[in-house]
């Protein structure tokens, strides 16, 4: 409820000025330490508008420790109707077990300080970084870490189809990750009132997201 009030009020005041349109796709929740072993339950979410090409982006991990690049993985498909794109990691031996993937690929990205990168040849669509970095550690994700994650936990955006520009206003653990699932602004580039009307709601009301935080 912290992280969701900080996030609204930090909303409403940028809100107050015009500012330019979310650009998406955007990395909605990321999933990289089960409970045991990684291999086959790892994921990493996209949101984005339906249909929007994926051939030719990637993604890639960047270590926190001396700032190596891995695990590459090469997306390929389109965003679906709902907007939620599922890349899964595949199980040595048989299928992935991530639920609602739409993409399966053998990866493995680590426990942190680190950060994964949403790229389209050069150019850096979306970043997030996660867990405590210490002073010569490799930040490539947005502003300020997002939290690391305990095992069998995922880091997701309170907002899908949203980005303030700084992981940790944007990111929250969830307690049960939710791949293909996740909570919606009604418009991309919302205004004073929808940020308003977003905040009573999310008093009122328990979202997805807000009850898997709890």
């Amino acid at each position: 409820m912290l992280r969701l009030t900080r996030w609204l009020l930090l909303g409403l005041g940028s809100a107050l000025a015009p500012g330019p349109a979310l650009a998406l796709p955007v990395i909605s929740e990321v999933f990289y330490d089960a409970v045991g072993t990684d291999d086959g339950h790892s994921f990493v979410e996209i949101y984005g508008a339906p249909g929007t090409p994926l051939d030719g982006l990637r993604l890639e991990g960047v270590n926190g420790a001396g700032g190596a690049i891995g695990p590459v993985v090469a997306l390929a498909g389109s965003i679906p109707a709902d907007g939620f794109f599922v890349v899964a990691d595949d199980l040595a031996g048989g299928p992935t077990l991530a639920a609602n993937a739409d993409l399966v690929r053998n990866f493995d990205f680590q426990n942190g300080p680190d950060s994964i990168v949403l790229r389209s040849s050069d150019t850096v669509l979306d970043a997030v970084g996660y867990g405590v970095f210490a002073p010569g550690d490799v930040f490539a994700g947005e502003g300020s870490p997002a939290p690391g994650t305990p095992a069998g936990a995922s880091l997701a955006r309170i907002v899908a189809d949203l980005d303030t520009g700084d992981n940790a206003v944007d990111f929250a653990v969830l307690a049960t990750p939710t791949p293909g699932a996740g909570d919606l602004a009604s418009v991309p580039e919302p205004g004073t009132a929808l940020l308003m009307g977003f905040g009573l709601a999310g008093l009122g009301a328990s979202g997805r997201r807000a009850q898997a935080r709890a």
